[in-house]
């Protein structure tokens, strides 16, 4: 609150008797309200921030098994492995990759909605898994975009696992590329 001091100071001198004497006013700003208000607003921004929720995508892991290599065992007719490579290109196969590839289909991102789909509906919900495989030409946008379908499709058993050698020698040899040297 603004206060004005108007007591006199003295060391005025009055010259005549109609000559009023001049006061010199104290202007002082009491701020211990303004300290209230922003420890008040403070509090607020803390509590406000605490209330509100991130907005994330829920996880599921796996329970814990005694024997590891069962632990992330799923049947090898309910899964579906979607690769994805350059220039938004998508492959896929059901099941066990066939050693000559016959079962290695070619997409893009539209269609694979509906290969999600049917495998869904033929396949029983406890033994169906989709294997997500980015290359290594693939986007970041395109591993959003198949994580955005398993959430549009309510694809409950889904991973993010590395391409095989052998899928990406298969994904150069369909693109017309070279294919990639092996590694050691």
């Amino acid at each position: 609150m603004a206060e004005m001091d108007t007591s006199s100071q003295g060391g005025g001198h009055k010259k005549g008797p109609g000559v009023k004497k001049s006061k010199k006013l104290s202007t002082r700003v009491d701020l211990t309200p303004m300290v209230d208000l922003g420890f008040l607003l403070i509090t607020f921004f803390i509590f406000t921030t605490t209330m509100s929720q991130p907005t994330a995508m829920r996880l599921f892991l796996p329970k814990d098994t005694e024997k590891p290599e069962e632990q992330n065992k799923a049947k090898e007719s309910g899964a579906l492995t979607i690769m994805m490579s350059k220039d938004n290109n998508v492959y896929y196969y059901e099941g066990i990759l066939a050693p000559d590839g016959s079962n290695f289909k070619s997409s893009n991102f539209k269609e694979i909605r509906d290969v999600i789909l049917n495998k869904k509906k033929s396949t029983d919900p406890k033994d169906f898994v989709v294997v997500i495989k980015p290359g290594k030409e693939s986007t970041y946008n395109n591993v959003v975009n198949m994580l955005d379908e398993m959430q549009i499709n309510v694809v409950k058993r889904y991973a993010l696992v590395d391409m095989a050698e052998a899928e990406a020698m298969l994904i150069a040899v369909t693109e017309g590329g070279p294919a990639p040297a092996p590694q050691q």
